[in-house]
């Protein structure tokens, strides 16, 4: 039990708040609805085992990092509860289990999985060559919708690019905040985010310009599938929920990080699932 509790630790549990939320929303536009509780289920089985290996693979890849790191020090790894060796086993376990999951969806979906897990992991590579790591970050999660709507119908449609687009700026602006808390470590170690190479001013004006996209993209998205009323209203207070984000970090003033990163864009993402729910079924 202790060691199960540790793995949803290591994995933040908490954080599937981020990205379910959009492969459901991906997938309930392909149906036009919820679907049938088959694919349903599977597009939750992919989504969090795809997410288990990318979180793992993270801790397994920066274990040595998070050594340093007195944030982070008390991972999993770094403190010695859990195994490098054990991590890495999980990594592949999680890794075969969605792509054979994938299988029982349909081809298209099979023969992009390897694709789609290469991205989710190479992602933990990033940060030590380039300061566009924020962004792979986004695509890792940007392929959620995408990969709900292949789910369902079996096709690539152009339509949810603007979606997944969406959710790559989304994840990307939110993550410039979340790297703010390293900036002077990530100095030190040589590491590319965003912050610790342009300044806290710049980075915090670009994950504006992100965020402001993202509702460019949401609104475009709703316009082109024919979205209707309860669309529109949740779009409109997720819009707000962004604006409301922004003004809890400042660059003098990082106290408010925890709330922007995670109890705001929590909400972002679950009203955006939630009142899109709503326009197929009111």
């Amino acid at each position: 039990m202790n060691k199960f509790m540790e793995i949803l630790r290591m994995i933040k549990i908490e954080h599937t708040v981020f990205a379910l939320p959009f492969a459901l929303l991906g997938m309930i536009f392909a149906a036009k609805g919820i679907p049938d509780l088959k694919t349903f289920t599977l597009v939750i089985l992919c989504t969090l085992f795809a997410r288990n290996a990318a979180m793992a693979f993270n801790r397994y890849l920066d274990a040595d990092i998070d050594a340093k790191n007195p944030r982070t020090k008390d991972r999993s790894i770094p403190a010695g509860r859990l195994s490098r060796f054990f991590v890495l086993v999980f990594v592949i376990v999680n890794s075969i289990l969605f792509i054979g999951t994938t299988y029982f969806l349909n081809s298209l979906a099979f023969k992009l999985s390897p694709i789609a897990i290469f991205i989710v992991l190479f992602y933990s590579y990033t940060k030590r060559f380039t300061s566009f790591s924020h962004l792979v970050l986004g695509l890792a999660d940007g392929i959620a919708p995408a990969g709900g709507w292949i789910a369902v119908t079996g096709k690539f449609d152009f339509k949810i690019i603007f979606l997944s687009l969406a959710v790559m700026l989304w994840v990307a602006g939110f993550d410039i905040f979340y790297s703010l808390q390293d900036i002077e470590f990530d100095r030190s170690e040589g590491l590319y985010s965003l912050p610790s190479r342009i300044g806290v001013k710049k980075a915090l004006y670009i994950s504006r310009f992100f965020h402001f996209i993202v509702v460019v993209c949401l609104f475009y998205f709703g316009y082109i599938v024919k979205a209707g009323m309860w669309y529109w209203i949740g779009l409109s207070i997720a819009s707000l929920l962004l604006f409301y984000e922004h003004t809890l970090v400042k660059e003098n003033d990082l106290s408010k990080i925890d709330q922007a990163f995670f109890t705001v864009n929590g909400f972002f993402s679950v009203i955006i699932l939630i009142f899109a729910t709503l326009d197929f079924y009111l």
